[in-house]
């Protein structure tokens, strides 16, 4: 993997910023669930493409359907973003589901049972 130079790092930050205010405040679809929050935003060095990364607080349809929306949203994202940056180009945004939280949620509670156990046969 790459190394990102200070000015992607900035962008990336930016980029990020400016997406969740939008997200929050600008977007009127009812697809779009309002615990969405946007994990991590990669915009590749020629500022043509950006992967945004999205974590939904709810079930695998709220989800799905926030992802629908948001990329159906796309248009009125980036020209928002266009007018809030000043950047030389837009990028195209893909959106991308995270499952992180919800990955290390679950295996935080495996290692509790695990450790439970552990303990219940060490006591015994």
């Amino acid at each position: 993997m790459r190394k990102n130079s200070i000015k992607n790092t900035r962008v990336n930050g930016e980029v990020q910023r400016e997406l969740s205010n939008i997200i929050r405040g600008g977007i009127k679809d009812p697809r779009v669930a309002p615990m969405t929050s946007v994990v991590a935003v990669e915009v590749a060095p020629d500022l043509k493409t950006c992967k945004a990364y999205i974590s939904v607080y709810g079930d695998e349809k709220t989800q799905s359907d926030t992802v629908k929306g948001l990329q159906s949203a796309e248009g009125f994202i980036r020209r928002e973003l266009a007018r809030t940056l000043n950047m030389r180009n837009t990028p195209v945004i893909q959106f991308v589901l995270d499952q992180s939280i919800a990955y290390g949620v679950a295996m935080s509670k495996k290692i509790d049972e695990v450790t439970r156990d552990l303990k219940n046969e060490e006591v015994e």
